[in-house]
């Protein structure tokens, strides 16, 4: 992985009223890593995930992304930083009233020269992709499993063949089988298209199967970036109990049956 920061944070502060959740935040993301973002309930981790993606702007700091100021650029700038990344939500998110099909087709609907054949015919490939059969893009997102709403969620993110794709709670609410095979996707995908990976998870196991570098939020900032392995030595009472506490000996030890 070469060190190229595709996204650039400097200084972002994050507040709703008095409560301040992110205060001079700093944080990289490199081309072609899957970065894991984790940390205590309150720590803003889906708060910083929409804050990049361009969903609410900060308070303060600055966003780079693609080596362009994020927060100062046009819009038809913005549009273009936006048209390379995809997001894929907590449970997908779907249009309710559209099936998998339509809801993959609504970020192609602004490109020109894109006829509703063509449309139809990418969509059904970002849905093969996920891991979904053809079947399911006739489906409504109520007549769909939890775990096929989020593969679903994950076609759309996918539609524009995005460089950059943000994953919210991914495995979040899947069964250890079902958690399992959504990491083999995003490992798979991340490696064969390339992509560059931001994956907000709590999943001790995502971030085994899935992830090149962690970022710890605590304290009101990034408190820690590494690998795995670093991690396990940090002395922080937070990281030190998420990484060597019962979930962690547990992951560990579902992992040493299976290998």
């Amino acid at each position: 992985m070469a060190a190229d920061p595709v996204i650039r944070l400097r200084g972002i502060r994050n507040q709703f009223g008095a409560a301040v959740v992110h205060d001079n935040l700093d944080l990289d993301l490199y081309r072609g890593e899957v970065l894991g973002v984790v940390g205590g309930s309150g720590t803003g981790k889906s708060v910083l995930l929409r804050c990049i993606a361009g969903l609410r702007p900060p308070q303060a700091g600055r966003i780079e992304i693609f080596g362009q100021d994020a927060l100062g650029c046009s819009e038809a700038a913005r549009r273009e930083i936006d048209a390379r990344m995809g997001v894929m939500f907590q449970d997908g998110a779907l249009f309710s009233s559209l099936t998998v099909r339509e809801n993959v087709e609504v970020p192609m609907q602004n490109i020109r020269g894109l006829d509703a054949g063509l449309r139809r015919e990418l969509a059904d490939l970002k849905i093969s992709m996920s891991g979904l059969p053809y079947a399911a893009g006739d489906k409504y997102p109520s007549e769909l499993s939890g775990g096929m709403r989020k593969r679903a969620g994950l076609a759309r993110a996918l539609a524009l063949d995005p460089e950059i794709v943000f994953l919210d709670e991914p495995t979040a609410g899947l069964d250890p089988i079902g958690a399992s095979a959504f990491d083999e996707l995003i490992k798979a995908l991340s490696e064969t298209l390339g992509l560059t990976v931001f994956l907000v998870t709590h999943d001790l196991d995502t971030l085994h199967a899935t992830c090149d570098r962690i970022a710890v939020l605590a304290e009101n900032r990034v408190m820690y970036t590494g690998t795995m392995a670093d991690m396990l030595h940090v002395e922080h009472p937070w990281v030190h109990e998420y990484f060597h506490g019962p979930r962690a000996r547990a992951a560990v030890a579902t992992r040493e049956r299976t290998d």
